[in-house]
């Protein structure tokens, strides 16, 4: 999951090495993973009314889903 956020990140920002992805796990069967990239990549990551960071979360569940897991997706500042 955390390489899958990684690549799609990767591939939005203009700055590619600056975007570092971590995870935790809160729970047992849940999953936090926070996106940094840099100020300037924010918006790109969270595109127009946010349907870009919406996309990826969809992904990212499905993906979770398949492992039998919850997952969140957080974009910092």
């Amino acid at each position: 999951m955390k390489e899958f956020i990684e690549f799609i990140a990767k591939h939005l920002v203009d700055s590619p090495d600056q975007v570092e992805v971590d995870e935790k796990i809160a729970e047992e069967k849940k999953v936090i993973l926070s996106l940094k990239v840099q100020s300037d990549d924010v918006g790109k990551v969270i595109g127009k009314q946010g349907k870009t960071a919406q996309a990826m979360r969809t992904l990212l569940t499905a993906i979770a889903a398949k492992e039998g897991k919850r997952a969140i997706l957080e974009i910092l500042d």
